[in-house]
């Protein structure tokens, strides 16, 4: 749309070339007016060029529940303030990092603070959370179980493979009875997944510990025991309303803040017009009711506004 409007502009300027003094024509092809709509910070960020009137907000996010939530509450809250919301979908999580570097999106609201960190350094990027908005409760679910209390020593379960989630999902298991530790798992390379299955100290009901694509837990789940599944790809397979997580994760101050989904914009722009209305509309009592009466547990407002 706003590139459709320059386009329009410059045509205009041309038509009337003849007859606008030289100053006028070159205001209509300054810098404020360039279809790209960010110039380079100095330091290598991107920023936005668009001024008050640009009432559009462009947020990249992943399908679910990041953009049932945007397409279904906040786009209508955003609206009653004048201001119209486009929701970029991406099935990855790099291509919603680089497109908001890049000036495509205004912001973007999938990640955590650990994964928009790690992503800044690694890729040199020039990102900032500016407010928490959910938590994806990663839960303990069995097509085979109806309690954790049935399920029996050496069962098998599944954990997602990536190290992050990896340790957060041994940890829930530590958190729910099945594990007394995660023994040296993530501090010693030579410590795996069958270290553990294999540890009686830390694992005495030698349950065997099996690390698969977090993505393709659900699809695993009917050969397995149980798994912990990260809360997105739960919701993505229908499993809460289908098998009910049997356990899900609990929180204290720091890990719920660890664990929950920021909306992110390039660094300067926390406190722009946009990001403002963006967090006043994702922080609403609607978007709170909506995840309580949706998500009934599988999603969790989080509230949290960054200093």
């Amino acid at each position: 749309m706003k590139k459709k409007k320059n386009i329009l502009k410059k045509l205009f300027c041309l038509v009337l070339a003849g007859v606008l003094t030289a100053a006028l024509f070159t205001g209509c092809g300054s810098p404020a007016g360039d279809d790209s709509g960010d110039t380079k910070k100095e330091d290598g960020a991107d920023k936005t060029a668009g001024s008050g009137d640009d009432k559009k907000i462009t947020v990249g996010v992943n399908p679910v529940p990041h953009a049932d939530i945007l397409e279904n509450v906040v786009k209508d809250v955003l609206a009653k303030d004048g201001w119209e919301l486009e929701v970029v979908v991406f099935q990855d999580y790099v291509l919603p990092n680089t497109s908001l570097e890049s000036g495509e999106l205004d912001a973007n609201y999938f990640q955590t603070l650990g994964y928009m960190n790690q992503q800044n350094e690694d890729a040199g990027l020039h990102l900032a959370a500016a407010a928490g908005v959910h938590i994806e409760p990663m839960g303990i679910y069995s097509q085979k179980y109806s309690s954790i209390e049935e399920i029996p020593d050496g069962a098998e379960i599944g954990i997602p493979n990536d190290p992050d989630n990896a340790e957060r999902g041994l940890q829930l298991l530590v958190q729910k009875g099945f594990l007394n530790s995660i023994g040296d798992y993530g501090r010693d390379e030579n410590y795996t997944a069958d270290s553990l299955s294999n540890d009686k100290e830390a694992n005495p009901h030698g349950y065997k510990i099996t690390p698969l694509e977090a993505a393709n837990l659900p699809l695993s789940l009917p050969d397995l025991d149980a798994a912990a599944i990260n809360g997105n790809y739960a919701l993505g397979a229908d499993l809460p309303s289908n098998y009910p997580a049997l356990e899900i994760e609990e929180f204290d101050d720091e890990t719920a803040v660890r664990r929950t989904n920021f909306i992110v914009v390039r660094q300067g722009e926390e406190e722009s017009e946009k990001t403002q209305a963006l967090i006043k509309a994702v922080q609403s009592d609607e978007v709170k009711q909506y995840i309580e009466d949706t998500y009934k547990g599988s999603v969790i407002a989080s509230f949290i506004e960054e200093e």
